[in-house]
């Protein structure tokens, strides 16, 4: 592994917080792909059956950003706390999911647990890997406590009726047929 100055990657993590926000207040999350080298890879698991992965730039921006971040426009995804470790040119980053729909009681309504992102740095201020982790059982409950309530966005609503139809979403594998496997890293 390549060791970067901490100066450094305080820098790309604040970049990467800053494109965030931009990204929360365009309420658009593909400009987060030029934060990538043109062969990174994201991915994250879906329970016992089915992994995400994105393999490059390109699939990033279309799918773990486009698709898959379809409908969440609006959503803000703060930061609660970041670890960096410059020996390694790791980052782990923990966040919140927080929509900006609100309940009757005037709270806003957000995925309970942790998720975070494991980043690898590649220099150039860009990330060669990132592995995120969330609450796939809590996430679930929101959405439908959304759906009971009519407080689902229409653009949740497309993404999720686009999950129902037959056929494998794109990026969606079954866990043995994984482009890249979630612990597979770059040499």
């Amino acid at each position: 592994m390549t060791r970067y100055p901490r100066a450094e990657l305080d820098e790309m993590v604040e970049r990467w917080l800053q494109v965030n926000k931009d990204a929360e207040a365009a309420k658009d999350w593909q400009m987060l792909a030029d934060m990538y080298t043109e062969d990174a890879t994201y991915g994250w698991n879906y329970g016992d059956k089915e992994n995400f992965m994105a393999v490059g730039r390109d699939q990033i921006r279309d799918i773990a950003v486009g698709l898959e971040m379809g409908g969440l426009g609006g959503w803000e995804y703060p930061y609660q706390e970041i670890l960096v470790d410059e020996a390694k040119g790791q980052v782990v980053g923990f966040w919140r999911q927080i929509a900006d729909a609100v309940r009757e009681d005037g709270t806003h309504y957000e995925v309970a647990g942790i998720g975070g992102s494991w980043f690898r740095y590649a220099g150039n201020f860009q990330w060669s890997w990132q592995r995120d982790w969330f609450d796939y059982g809590n996430a679930a409950a929101v959405f439908l406590e959304m759906i009971t309530d009519g407080k689902l966005s229409e653009g949740m609503t497309e993404r999720m009726n686009r999950a129902m139809k037959p056929g494998q979403l794109p990026g969606h594998y079954q866990l043995t047929d994984t482009p890249v496997g979630l612990w597979e890293v770059p040499s």
